[in-house]
């Protein structure tokens, strides 16, 4: 533990210790900071570098939950935070499943997560970073503009502890680069523009790959130009890693345990049953360093871990924080999420990833001959429906003929539902890809799916 890091969980300590008879209490305590450059033309058009740190804390008496928070670590500040979040106490609906986590034996991953060479990189170098992706990304092709480069990373200690017995602290960070560009063909009004972007993400910028981001940016934005409404037909699809990763996102919220008990997932009640196809296997592990999310605990401080989610196409498990845990009659599986010092926890899939495969991309296209590789999807959490599972979104992306990527198409829906889209999963890529969200990318082969254009 750091000396910082020993410091916040110090400050949290002492208000634990301060629980009157029959209160539960909780103290989160984080300090965290981020830089975001963005480069336009060379210059910097956008800068941020900021720090906040701050206390949360909860109370609970007779099943009632007060909370407050306060973004300062003062001493009297942080005894004002604790009377309010006594007094709010009294503004809480009484709730029998109202607790704390505790301890469940399970002890942290070891884990790298903190890099002094990050946390000590110069700001000057992280401008230049993202020019020099810029540079890269302009220079591929002349019909590519860049319309943004940008470097960003982030740092966070924290530390809480309860009456409970919680009592754990760490702190990490990480960063990646990003970059936009606009493709544009055709003069007057046959003049049409496409969109790219490309990622990389890494514990430290000297594993960046500015030139596969830059590469990618390009092929994104050039290979849907020309790009016409395809006709109507049921076909197989094969998403991008990117979209992938987007698509178990959505995925992710029907295995939320706080939709569970409220009865807003499709999975309600399906533990033990095939809900996709055999050989597919879904993991939420947060203990994986090629995560971009990783980490040692969860927001109420029990130790994250793996969880099988789907196993050869069987629901598993769902996501639990203490409380939707105790909802559903089971035990938490160190899913709480926080989004800092000023909320109460919440759940979530922390770093999900299907099981990959073996093949390329290339591999698995050369297999098809009708079908559909989707680039691009648009408004995906809107267009689908957690309950029923309906699926309607837009989408872009390149005819497959034979075997080869062919036509670019664009302003087609495609539509199912996911439970018949986990059905009828085909084949996962072994392109596994992390990028800056909690969930990873590879490509995804489904088969049977409704492309509405012409």
């Amino acid at each position: 533990m750091s000396d910082t890091t020993s410091e916040l969980q110090q400050i949290a300590d002492r208000v634990v210790e301060r629980a009157r008879a029959g209160e539960q209490i909780e103290a989160f305590v984080s300090r965290g900071g981020e830089t975001e450059v963005r480069i336009y033309e060379g210059e910097v058009e956008h800068f941020v570098a900021a720090q906040a740190e701050g206390i949360g804390i909860r109370v609970i008496s007779d099943g009632r939950t007060g909370f407050a928070y306060a973004g300062t670590l003062d001493e009297s500040a942080i005894g004002e935070v604790l009377d309010e979040a006594r007094d709010n106490v009294q503004f809480g609906n009484a709730d029998e499943y109202a607790s704390l986590a505790e301890p469940d034996g399970v002890a942290p991953t070891e884990q790298s997560l903190w890099n002094d060479a990050l946390a000590d990189f110069a700001t000057d170098r992280k401008i230049e970073i993202a020019k020099e992706l810029e540079k890269l990304a302009a220079g591929k092709d002349s019909r590519v503009r860049v319309d943004d480069a940008n470097y960003a990373d982030a740092w966070g200690e924290a530390a809480v502890a309860s009456t409970a017995g919680i009592r754990q602290a760490g702190r990490e960070n990480g960063c990646y680069v990003s970059v936009s560009t606009l493709a544009d063909d055709g003069e007057g009004d046959d003049a049409e523009t496409q969109t790219g972007f490309g990622f990389s993400v890494g514990n430290e910028p000297s594993e960046f790959d500015l030139e596969r981001a830059a590469t990618e940016a390009n092929d994104r934005a050039t290979r849907l130009l020309g790009a016409t409404k395809p006709s109507s037909k049921r076909v197989t699809v094969v998403l991008d890693p990117f979209v992938t990763a987007q698509f178990l996102g959505v995925i992710s919220s029907t295995l939320n345990g706080e939709a569970v008990v409220k009865g807003r997932s499709l999975f309600k009640d399906r533990i033990g049953d095939q809900v996709a196809a055999a050989g597919v296997t879904l993991v939420d592990d947060p203990t994986n360093p090629k995560a971009y999310t990783s980490t040692d605990v969860d927001g109420e401080g029990l130790a994250a871990r793996r969880n099988v989610l789907i196993e050869n196409g069987r629901l598993q498990q769902f996501v639990h924080n203490a409380y939707s845990a105790r909802r559903a009659g089971t035990v938490s599986t160190g899913n709480a999420t926080r989004g800092g010092f000023a909320g109460t926890p919440g759940v979530g899939c922390l770093a999900l990833s299907l099981e990959p495969g073996t093949r390329s991309q290339a591999e698995i296209i050369a297999d098809i001959d009708d079908g559909l590789l989707v680039q691009q999807m648009q408004g995906l959490h809107s267009g689908v429906n957690p309950i029923s599972g309906d699926f309607s979104t837009g989408a872009a992306g390149l005819l497959i003929n034979n075997g080869e990527v062919g036509a670019p198409v664009r302003e087609f829906t495609i539509a199912s539902t996911l439970q018949r889209m986990l059905l009828d999963i085909v084949e996962v890529g072994g392109d596994i890809d992390w990028l800056p969200m909690r969930s990873a990318g590879m490509s995804l082969v489904i088969s049977d799916i409704t492309m509405s254009g012409n």
